[in-house]
């Protein structure tokens, strides 16, 4: 019983340890392209402190092809809506 009860502490802490602050699937990768780092020139634009709903409106953008890309479009087909809100979210809350 004891070791039960262990193991159940051990998973809750570690629930409890996940934030708001940890990355949803998908966001870090979003990060090839769209630079963190203030200091790097490019060209495609930060996500880091966008507003969620710029972001928002841009993938559904890219994803009903009102927005044209080279790749972005066929990036956003891949996430769903519940995924791409929370990438932008996240990114939103990034400093």
């Amino acid at each position: 019983m004891r070791t039960a009860c262990c193991a159940a502490a051990i998973v809750l802490a570690w629930t409890c340890a996940a934030t708001a602050a940890d990355p949803p699937v998908g966001a870090l990768g979003c990060s090839g392209c769209h630079a963190t780092n203030a200091k790097v020139e490019t060209p495609v634009p930060r996500l880091v402190g966008r507003p969620a709903a710029e972001t928002l409106k841009a993938m559904q953008d890219f994803r009903g092809s009102q927005r044209s890309a080279s790749v972005m479009d066929r990036i956003a087909k891949g996430f769903s809506d519940e995924e791409v809100q929370a990438i932008a979210a996240w990114y939103a809350e990034q400093k």
